[in-house]
């Protein structure tokens, strides 16, 4: 049996890669709804920034999601598919 490295190191790279990328999406996804509800107290208690791009933090965490479950749901598809 032999072992090909040039093809379990470009593997490991690109699991890494992927890993990192579907975390910081995640995160940013995390942070647009944080700062919606942030605006959305401001709104309530009558501070600057009322409420100001509420809808357009909701789509970007929807977005920021919805590439994750993707990134996710591609992989269980390769998983279990091939």
């Amino acid at each position: 049996m032999e072992i090909k490295w040039g093809a379990l190191a470009g593997t490991a790279g690109v699991s890494f890669g992927i890993t990192v990328a579907v975390v910081a999406v995640f995160a940013l996804g995390s942070l647009a709804l944080a700062r919606r509800d942030a605006a959305r107290e401001a709104a309530a208690a009558g501070g600057p920034g009322q409420g100001a791009g509420g809808g357009v933090l909701t789509a970007a965490a929807a977005v920021c999601f919805a590439a994750c479950a993707a990134a996710v749901g591609y992989g269980i598809y390769l998983i279990a598919v091939r």
